[in-house]
């Protein structure tokens, strides 16, 4: 710590030795700061305040049908990048900055300088914006101000319908897309349902109900086959094995015996006269005739009995062939047969559609997964495409509703006005900085020199920058005359001193009262 003290105290007193030189540096450095801070161009501001309302009474009307866009945060990334290139060449032509720019050199150091004077700055949380800028004609300023305040709204409102119709030319272009991929979904869809139309069910039945009900049928049919088999065999066992039944002989028999050729028109009469009587009375001609019809046919029908009963009379021999019991019953094989014939061929169609169930089962799952691929397919664009529409429509309708109204209505707060007074630069706090600076240069001066001509005040330093044996030290005992030159050599330093300090004094006095006089 001594060793560190010694130094300090040997590097001060060094640079003691060459105070004069340092003054006379801090004097000159003074002087010259003084200078460039008095030549320093006075520099004015012209500011413009703007308030961006964005409480239009559309925006709760078309809540929910429009898009909305958030127009705070694009009022604030318009601020922040509205000083581009472009509108600074823009601002340039509105303000007639370029009336006296020769060269692209120029050219371009007028858009560097311009582009640092612009401030947009945003005043508080009420959408508030203060545009300003600084040169050193007020005219200018101003002028400048005011075109950047045009550009500022037609920048934050140009834009707003070329968005509107890109983002719908985008929507519109994204909509033919999923049209063509919906087609080609609906065809593989109707594809597969028409390949396998076998898997479609209605009313809410699986498989596994179709062929439970396939299987019921079936069974039902079998069943009705082995009746009408056994039925059919009874009617030959009779036709072959038993004594055929003769005519009957008793009065009032004729009824029981059929004759198909006749009882069937009779039925169909019967049936007529059914629904005659629903619609008529019993003296309607047509239920008259209809009645007279039957009749009629009921006495055809005893004359052809009366006259078969006569003519098996008259050849006993033919009474088996032409017995009306036995052709009856002939009649009725017939139909057995038939019945049988009918039931058989149902038979064999259930027996055919089970089978092919039950195969067609063993390869459902994978056709039921292929199903649902295609229909989950088919309902992603389906959704996507309702979506993109319904998007389409809100766009339209932010498009209208920008053009029924601005969403953003720009309020000029305060018009570009410039001051009166310069705002730049501020003399009275570069003074003192100028004459800290001089200070500084004749500090650094002297402790320069004493760094390239140095002084040994004592012998061990001596002896550690030269490195060779000290013997010993000589001192020197100061006269009065010494001691009177180092006292008016310090006068001088301490007056040079003072009159640094109140030459800037005085300078920032003059600063002050000048600006209370223009004030």
């Amino acid at each position: 710590m001594e060793e560190i003290l010694r130094q300090a105290q040997t590097i001060l007193r060094a640079t003691w030795k060459h105070r004069r030189l340092g003054m006379l540096v801090a004097w000159v450095v003074g002087a010259i700061a003084a200078g460039v801070i008095l030549r320093i161009p006075d520099r004015y501001e012209a500011s413009a305040r703007i308030y961006v309302d964005t409480q239009s009474i559309l925006k709760p009307l078309m809540s929910g049908l429009a898009v909305q866009p958030n127009v705070e945060q694009q009022v604030m990334m318009l601020s922040r990048t509205l000083i581009s290139r472009p509108n600074v060449e823009k601002l340039i032509r509105m303000a007639d900055l370029d009336l006296d720019i020769k060269g692209k050199a120029a050219q371009e150091a007028l858009i560097d300088e311009v582009t640092k004077g612009l401030r947009i700055q945003s005043v508080g949380r009420d959408n508030l914006y203060t545009l300003s800028y600084r040169d050193t004609e007020p005219a200018k300023a101003q002028r400048v101000v005011q075109a950047l305040v045009s550009i500022f709204v037609e920048s934050s409102l140009g834009n707003k319908r070329q968005d509107s119709d890109s983002a719908r030319k985008f929507i519109d272009e994204q909509i033919r897309n999923y049209e063509t991929k919906l087609q080609e979904a609906e065809n593989r869809l109707k594809e597969f349902k028409l390949q396998n139309i076998e898997l479609q069910t209605g009313e809410g039945k699986t498989s596994f109900d179709r062929l439970s009900d396939l299987s019921i049928m079936l069974n039902t049919s079998r069943l009705a086959l082995r009746e009408a088999q056994n039925s059919r065999d009874a009617l030959r066992r009779q036709i072959a094995g038993e004594e055929p039944v003769l005519l009957p002989e008793s009065p009032g028999a004729d009824s029981s015996i059929s004759l198909p050729e006749i009882d069937g028109r009779i039925d169909t009469q019967k049936r007529n006269l059914d629904a005659l009587l629903q619609r008529y009375t019993e003296q309607h001609p047509d239920v008259v005739g209809t009645r007279r019809l039957i009749k009629d046919l009921e006495e055809q029908k005893r004359q052809e009995l009366l006259s078969r009963k006569k003519f098996a009379a008259a050849n006993p021999g033919s009474a088996v062939s032409n017995n009306p019991v036995y052709q009856q019953l002939k009649v009725s094989l017939g139909e057995a047969e038939a019945n049988v014939a009918s039931l058989q061929a149902r038979v064999s169609e259930y027996e055919a559609r089970y089978k092919r169930l039950t195969d067609m089962m063993k390869t459902q799952p994978q056709l039921e997964a292929e199903f649902t691929q295609l229909n989950r397919d088919y309902d992603i664009h389906k959704k996507n495409y309702e979506q993109l529409v319904s998007r389409r429509e809100s766009a339209e309708l932010s498009g209208d509703l920008e053009a029924a109204g601005s969403v953003a209505d720009f309020r000029l707060i305060d018009p570009p006005r410039a001051s009166n007074k310069p705002v730049a630069p501020n003399r009275t706090l570069l003074f003192p900085l100028g004459l800290l600076l001089g200070l500084a240069s004749g500090l650094f001066v002297a402790f320069a020199a004493s760094q390239i001509r140095p002084v040994f005040f004592d012998g061990k330093t001596l002896r550690e920058a030269t490195g060779l044996p000290l013997l010993g030290t000589v001192s020197l005992i100061p006269n009065e005359t010494r001691r009177l030159k180092e006292r008016s050599s310090l006068r001088r330093f301490l007056a040079a001193t003072a009159g640094l300090f109140v030459a800037y004094g005085a300078g920032i006095a003059a600063l002050l009262f000048i600006s209370q006089r223009a004030a």
